[in-house]
């Protein structure tokens, strides 16, 4: 049976390595290998994603938890200021 990726691996595939992600979404390659071992990101690095990759990879999918579809991840670039359910605020 073939693995599944994840939606942080299909991001560092459309962009090519995890140095290229993390320099079109402003986090160093180190975070990005952090976020896709956890498999799992902050809710800014999600959002990141769903912005630079125009919302083929959703936020939600990354962060099911905060936003349960991918109309309800917001657009607007002060929501990168968010404080996720966990009280860390990204």
């Amino acid at each position: 049976m073939e693995e599944v990726e994840s939606p942080i691996e299909r991001a560092i595939s459309l962009a090519g390595s995890e140095a290229k992600l993390g320099k079109g979404i402003g986090f160093s390659q180190v975070a990005i290998n952090k976020a896709k071992h956890k498999g799992r990101a902050s809710a800014a690095m999600a959002l990141a994603i769903h912005r630079f990759t125009k919302g083929v990879i959703p936020a939600s999918a990354i962060r099911p938890d905060i936003w349960a579809r991918p109309e309800d991840v917001p657009t607007a670039p002060s929501a990168t200021n968010i404080v996720a359910s966990d009280g860390v605020q990204s």
